[in-house]
């Protein structure tokens, strides 16, 4: 629902893109921390951060999926398959040698 009164402010839909987006924001600093952070129970703390930060994005998309405000493609086996294909041959560097 609209809380554009009179063309001021933000629609429900704007806010709660940028509110995904600020997630998904949080989500990338909080791993760019955690991956230059050395102390165990601080990396701990970071996780359970990321965790939380990455699960309010999904509760966000999720809603704005359901009001039909963030829609996604549905692969198709042939699209998984090239990516399923792709990542085996470029995440085993070993496997090249």
């Amino acid at each position: 629902m609209p809380n554009n009164m009179e063309g001021r402010g933000l629609t429900d839909r704007e806010m709660l893109q940028l509110c995904l987006e600020l997630e998904k924001g949080r989500c990338r600093s909080i791993t760019n921390t955690m991956l230059e952070t050395s102390h165990k129970e601080l990396r701990d703390i970071y996780s359970q951060c990321l965790e939380n930060a990455s699960s309010n994005h999904y509760e966000l998309y999720e809603t704005m999926n359901e009001k039909g405000w963030y829609k996604t493609d549905i692969a198709s086996p042939e699209q998984i398959g090239k990516v399923q294909e792709f990542m085996q041959n470029n995440l085993h560097p070993d496997n090249q040698f």
